[in-house]
């Protein structure tokens, strides 16, 4: 267990011997003939699922809000079912309350607490959802992810533009190159891997300016593709330019935090109105270095 995980297992643990302590100490050990075996199993039960639950949450998410939401609600429902089992065990004075309000306030609380946390993993969710679709298409087939990025690879970018001529003949579909510029340089200054960490963090970013239905692919090298279904020409340039831009606005920091890397990319866009073949062959022309930043090849 790490120490992210180990210091709220340690207080509620800790919670818990208190708690057992202050029954034992004010209370009377009740005889075992009269202990209730149905509830014990019960009320015990529950209170170890509510801890092992709170330490799988610890375990399994990153540090945030939510996750704190969560574990601290099922932390507190767990204290609460466990003084509930304590009394199974000890008799205290009727005119004790404290047990009462132990139990209540900590099942209430873990319970609008956790309620909260939940709420808040929704909208966790749907963001992680938006993500997913646009992915979506890639899923279908795992063979074309492409190792690094998770994205679709060249040979699958020729099967889709295929399809989308096919499905909607009549309406445009746009496609954009996308090339890093000097993206060698960083592999040679910094390794691979962080070569590697540059692409990854650049297909997040464009995924993150694209729309649901929209395919980015990894087309080669440093060289991404965008698939824009149902896109005009002018629509196409548009998204090429705030593609363009936002690679330009990212700031890379490499692993160790002791530089960053400014980024820059060359696009080129086009209507899907060719074979993939030959639009493909088109844009990658286009792209060498002698063109201008932004062309439309006829």
């Amino acid at each position: 267990m790490d120490k992210a995980c180990r210091l709220p297992f340690l207080l509620l643990f800790a919670a818990a011997v208190l708690s057992s302590l202050a029954f034992a100490h004010l209370g009377v050990t009740k005889p075992w003939v009269q202990w209730q075996w149905t509830d014990i199993l019960c009320e015990g039960g529950t209170a170890i699922m509510a801890a092992c639950w709170m330490l799988l949450v610890l375990s399994s998410r990153p540090g945030g809000r939510v996750t704190a939401l969560l574990a601290s609600g099922l932390g507190l429902f767990a204290l609460g079912a466990w003084v509930d089992c304590l009394d199974e065990f000890f008799k205290l004075d009727h005119a004790m309350h404290w047990d009462n309000w132990l139990e209540g306030g900590s099942t209430l609380g873990g319970v609008v607490v956790l309620t909260i946390g939940l709420y808040f993993w929704r909208d966790e969710q749907y963001s992680l959802n938006e993500q997913l679709l646009k992915r979506e298409r890639l899923f279908r087939e795992h063979r074309a992810f492409d190792r690094i990025t998770q994205l679709a690879n060249a040979d699958y970018l020729h099967r889709q533009i295929a399809l989308e001529q096919a499905r909607s003949p009549d309406q445009p579909c746009g496609l954009i190159l996308l090339d890093i510029d000097h993206f060698h340089a960083i592999n040679r200054e910094h390794g691979t891997d962080e070569g590697d960490r540059v692409l990854q963090a650049l297909s997040h970013l464009l995924l993150l300016n694209l729309r649901n239905g929209d395919l980015l692919c990894r087309y080669a090298g440093d060289r991404f593709a965008v698939l824009l279904p149902q896109t005009s020409q002018a629509a196409t340039k548009e998204m090429a330019r705030q593609l363009r831009d936002a690679v330009g606005s990212l700031g890379h920091h490499t692993r160790l935090g002791e530089q960053r890397l400014c980024l820059s990319a060359r696009v080129v866009c086009a209507l899907a109105d060719q074979s993939p073949e030959q639009l493909l062959q088109a844009l990658n022309q286009a792209l060498e270095p002698a063109a201008p930043a932004m062309a439309m090849p006829a």
